[in-house]
């Protein structure tokens, strides 16, 4: 297990940055119309604007925001190896960027040559963090400048990646490949696309959090599974993210 600590596990939550279409500013409804007609061609020709929004929004960066960022990662400690998790959430994209990077800080100075691992993150998550922290006027950490790397000079883990064997055109779920890897995935009342209206309507921001821990916690028995690991998966840890 010695060689996993410099990992770091990650995933995003994303939701659409207003609860309806009919609340964007004008400028972004317009923006979205030229998205949507694109969408319907590809999705439901009968679709309006409004409903795409509702049910496409949280997956493009320039349409979403993230409301919370899950980690893990491997630690040994006296009873032996754990698997911590903790979430950050936040209302406010700016501040959760800003408390992402605190979190990414401390984390290189106890491995420097640190690397993210996750389900499409190369992607999706890495990608949507950078173009929401440039959006939101922020500085790239050192780890997220990857302008004009080739795809073989990023060193970050991926799952979708490491299943994929080289077929580009291949795409698991992370649910789908935990079930044929025979890898109990953590129950959960919501999936993927309950989590806007979790947010907007529900306003249930730990709920939230504890779907996407489970999703980091899936995605490292994952890892540990196609990297043909023999140890035992480690208990895993929550880390209250309460200051």
């Amino acid at each position: 297990m010695e060689h996993l600590k410099h990992i770091l596990f990650i995933d995003i939550e994303t939701v659409p940055i207003a609860p309806a279409y009919e609340l964007l500013p004008e400028a972004m409804q317009a923006e979205w119309n030229k998205k949507a007609r694109f969408l319907k061609s590809s999705i439901d020709e009968d679709a309006t604007p409004s409903m795409l929004f509702t049910e496409k929004a949280g997956i493009f960066s320039e349409f979403s925001k993230i409301v919370c960022i899950g980690f893990g990662s491997f630690h040994q400690e006296e009873k032996g190896w754990k698997l911590r998790l903790k979430s950050l959430i936040n209302n406010d994209e700016k501040v959760l960027l800003n408390d992402f990077c605190t979190v990414l800080t401390r984390f290189a100075d106890r491995y420097p040559n640190f690397v993210f691992c996750g389900h499409n993150i190369k992607e999706f998550d890495i990608p949507f963090i950078c173009r929401r922290m440039i959006i939101n006027n922020m500085g790239l950490p050192d780890c997220m400048q990857l302008n004009g790397k080739k795809p073989w000079q990023v060193p970050h883990l991926d799952t979708l990646e490491l299943w994929k064997f080289g077929d580009y055109k291949h795409y698991t779920a992370l649910s789908l490949l935990a079930t044929v890897l025979g890898i109990p995935s953590p129950k959960s009342d919501i999936d993927g696309s309950q989590v806007g209206n979790v947010y907007w309507q529900d306003k249930d921001l730990e709920r939230i959090a504890r779907y996407c821990l489970q999703d980091v916690l899936t995605t490292a028995k994952v890892f540990l599974r196609l990297k043909e690991a023999t140890e035992d998966f480690p208990e895993p840890v929550y880390v209250s993210d309460k200051k």
